[in-house]
């Protein structure tokens, strides 16, 4: 007996939000397992297909070039049938109707949304942060601006001296940037080194020709009078120059949209064991 064909069932749609390593990472996988199950959309802020993050500081230290760096190409997405909407920010997620929409009004239906935002730089709540010039250490744009400000100007200071701190202030020094690092904690790397070993750190990394203000706090960025950095005074009245002020004092996890439509957050995104957001199982 001839059976009835049964029409095709459509596939489910699902929406990364975030254009980032571990999303991207996630669908990697996804595709591997199940690669018919899903039709996907991806919304990244960044105007970038996926990328090494981790990589930037040999961008900035003129080691590799972006496009070495990129993870994923263009055509891997295509390849896919994956829609990318690169340099869109989501700003709006309706659970009821399951509809995500960017910042130009894009917008996408989901069956199952996978949240993947990341983290976000901490900027210091300090009087002058939001003067031009002062900038956070966390994508390709930041490094963009770090490698013009090398060609024009002379006097960088990096505020935190964590691991990314260092890297910051070792690719501005290479590109010939006087650069200070300025750390609050006793000694370099605190999280990762005991003093003695902070303080070979220090050493060597001044043999190579920065310079480093260790317990200094910062009270406040002056500007010129167009508007852009050009010093950094601290709370015991030091003022040193700085045409170039680069935060490195860690990273938030960037909660605020997840929060902005009522997914329960600690911390970070609330999740079962099975990685689902306590709130919304979708």
């Amino acid at each position: 007996m001839l059976q009835a064909l049964r029409p095709p069932q459509p596939r489910q749609r699902l929406v990364l939000v975030g254009n980032g390593m571990a999303g991207v990472r996630t669908l990697e996988e996804l595709l591997k397992i199940a690669p018919d199950l899903y039709d996907i959309t991806v919304f990244g802020a960044e105007p970038h297909p996926n990328y090494n993050r981790i990589l930037l500081s040999p961008v900035l230290a003129g080691e590799q070039t972006v496009d070495e760096i990129i993870l994923n190409p263009l055509s891997w997405y295509a390849e896919h049938g994956i829609t990318l909407h690169a340099g869109k920010k989501v700003t709006e997620i309706d659970r009821v109707k399951r509809v995500v929409r960017a910042d130009d009004g894009t917008e996408a239906e989901y069956d199952r949304l996978l949240i993947a935002t990341g983290s976000k730089p901490f900027i210091l709540p300090v009087p002058g942060k939001d003067l031009q010039g002062v900038i956070a250490y966390r994508d390709i744009a930041d490094t963009h601006t770090m490698i013009d400000a090398a060609t024009k100007y002379r006097h960088a200071v990096v505020i935190g001296g964590g691991l990314l701190g260092l890297e910051a202030a070792n690719g501005l020094m290479l590109r010939g940037m006087q650069v200070t690092v300025v750390h609050i904690m006793p000694w370099l790397m605190e999280r990762q080194l005991d003093d003695v070993a902070g303080k070979l750190l220090q050493k060597s990394l001044e043999d190579r020709g920065l310079k480093f203000l260790i317990g200094a706090q910062t009270e406040s960025l002056i500007g010129d009078k167009d508007g852009r950095v050009m010093a950094v005074k601290f709370k015991d009245g030091v003022e040193i120059p700085a045409d170039l002020v680069v935060m490195a004092a860690g990273i938030r996890p960037n909660t605020e949209l997840a929060e902005k439509i009522g997914i329960h957050c600690s911390r970070g995104i609330v999740v079962t064991d099975t990685m689902q957001t306590v709130t919304d199982p979708r």
